[in-house]
Parts: C-alpha cells; structure tokens; sequence
C-alpha cells in the first residue's frame, strides 16, 4: 500500500503504463473522470437525510471508498501531468482560506467570504 502521495503517484503511473493508458491521460480528460467520479460519489448520498449520511453500514461506507479512492486516483495523476504538488497547493489554499474566513469572525456561520460584511 502506498503511503504517500509521491508512492501512489508512482503506483498509479506504473499501471497507466502497464496498459498503455498514459496517451488518455490528459489533462482535460482526468479531470473529466474526476468529475464523473465525484457525482458517482454523490448518488451514494443523494435523498439520504443528514444522519443516515453519516451512518453509513459497511457495504455502504466501502462503496463510498472505493469512488473516494478513485478520486484521489485521478486527482493524483492530474496533478502528476500538470506537475502540481498538491500537498503544497494544499497548503497554500489552507492558508488563504485562514486568512479569508478569520474564526474569530465566522465561527458557526457558514456564509461564502463575499457574503460576510466589511468591518
């Protein structure tokens, strides 16, 4: 099992090559496959009520994984052919969001930035 995104990037590069997928993978068509898999993801979840989406049985919660994992997969290979590092990018984006949404101003209030008004 990986255990970072660099060894699954390197795992996920190896089976692309295994089977010659590497000439699909551009850019627009994993982010394509990441979008199809997020709305896979989000039938699991679609007319559920807040508590029964989290309380999820086995069969469920391994389901909702496995499209979990698929995208991180593609995620992590569109990351790869555009060579963002996507922990620091990560990080970045956590920062400027620190900065956007003070939690001194916005504790328990779950407006968009634009939405909060100037002091």
């Amino acid at each position: 099992m990986p255990d970072s995104l660099d060894a699954l990037n390197a795992r996920l590069l190896r089976f692309a090559q295994a089977r010659d997928w590497e000439q699909f993978h551009s850019p627009k068509n994993l982010a394509m496959a990441l979008a199809g898999e997020a709305g896979e993801l989000l039938e699991h979840f679609q007319w559920l009520t807040e508590a029964q989406s989290a309380a999820l049985d086995d069969a469920k919660r391994r389901e909702v994984a496995h499209e979990m994992a698929d995208i991180l997969n593609y995620l992590v290979r569109l990351s790869e052919r555009l060579g963002i590092d996507l922990l620091a990018a990560a990080d970045e984006k956590i920062a400027i969001n620190e900065r956007r949404y003070p939690a001194d101003k916005v504790r328990g209030d779950a407006r968009r930035a634009a939405e909060y008004p100037d002091d």
